[in-house]
């Protein structure tokens, strides 16, 4: 009798690690497949968008260009009119199936739609490099996506402490001016800064108020990849938040250090790398700073790194992204008994 409850409760511990074991396994299996399912969901809701925005895209240029499509059509049905009556005046044209005029109209109705495309998006297959002589690889970001920012403060408040805005730039990838206005700040100004921020008083007389500018700076920088030196300074005076995955700050990537020679812990200076990596001189001279010569300078850093930046980022978010085995730390407390089936319990016991 004894020998024979002993080899019961040994196998009662063994059918209890093993239903542990089971059981632990089980649950690693669901959150996997919980974070694949999930994943999946993601990606049709960002194609779903893709195709959204695409037919949007689509969409628009047609009533614009109808003019352009009916004169290319017209001409091109024109001349293949022509042709067909001097080769064969028997052909019926109005049958069933696609005619000649039809494919003549959809081939020009595909070229005008091109040509809009190239003119809405600001760039074509024959445009012109960046200033660094490399062209956008487009990993994560794509040219007209890509715009550079530069703010100019000035001091406000007792002994001009609070840093305001007053001067905003943005441009975009190809260097082009797309914002650049004198801003009034909120508070009087005690320090205008013009041996920093090149601001002066009469800069300021007709200047935008910051509300109105803050409006229109928030609509050109939403959805974009921003490109500054210490952007961040530059939101804290925009009073705006901006997704981290869209923010390129020169001030703070190793890719430039290690190009320029410096150490990686180093935060060097936009004069400085300027100087090094483009063999450019800016904010010399009494004048201060122009925020549109600093944004280009920042574009033309970004664009050296380009391609390898971009794809370290890609790599990062992708190992974010990817399923990860689960801690059982947090569920520990379903091994102790109170959890476990009653026959088993007593089986063991």
């Amino acid at each position: 009798m004894a020998e024979a409850s002993k080899r019961n409760k040994g196998s009662s511990w063994e059918l209890l690690s093993n239903y542990r074991y089971l059981c632990k396994k089980t649950m690693m299996i669901r959150a996997m497949e919980s974070a694949r399912a999930m994943k999946k969901r993601q990606q049709k809701i960002m194609i779903a968008d893709m195709k959204r925005k695409r037919m949007d895209s689509q969409n628009d240029p047609l009533d614009t260009n109808k003019l352009i499509k009916k004169t290319k059509s017209s001409n091109t049905e024109q001349e293949c009119q022509n042709t067909l009556n001097s080769e064969n005046k028997s052909v019926d044209v109005s049958k069933p199936g696609l005619s000649v005029s039809e494919a003549a109209e959809q081939q020009s109705l595909v070229t005008a739609l091109r040509d809009s495309w190239e003119v809405d998006s600001g760039f074509s297959s024959e445009a012109s490099p960046p200033a660094s002589g490399r062209s956008s690889p487009c990993l994560s970001s794509c040219p007209t996506t890509v715009v550079a920012l530069d703010c100019e403060m000035v001091g406000t408040g007792p002994g001009g402490r609070c840093s305001e805005l007053a001067r905003c730039s943005i441009l975009d990838y190809h260097g082009n001016v797309l914002y650049d206005k004198y801003i009034r700040p909120c508070q009087f100004v005690t320090d205008f800064r013009t041996r920093w921020s090149g601001i002066q008083r009469h800069h300021l007389h007709n200047a935008t108020p910051f509300a109105q500018a803050r409006e229109e700076i928030l609509s050109i920088l939403e959805g974009k990849v921003v490109v500054g030196h210490s952007i961040y300074n530059d939101f804290e005076a925009l009073d705006m938040l901006h997704p981290g995955h869209m923010v390129r700050d020169t001030s703070t990537t190793r890719l430039l250090s290690r190009l320029a020679g410096f150490p990686r812990e180093r935060c060097i200076s936009l004069k400085i790398l300027a100087n090094k990596l483009l063999n450019r001189r800016i904010q010399a001279g009494r004048r201060g700073h122009c925020s549109v010569e600093d944004a280009q300078a920042a574009l033309d850093l970004y664009k050296l790194v380009e391609g390898e930046w971009e794809q370290e980022l890609q790599n990062r978010l992708r190992d974010d992204d990817a399923p990860h085995e689960p801690s059982f730390a947090a569920s520990n407390h379903y091994m102790q008994d109170e959890y476990w089936p009653h026959d088993l319990i007593a089986d063991s016991q």
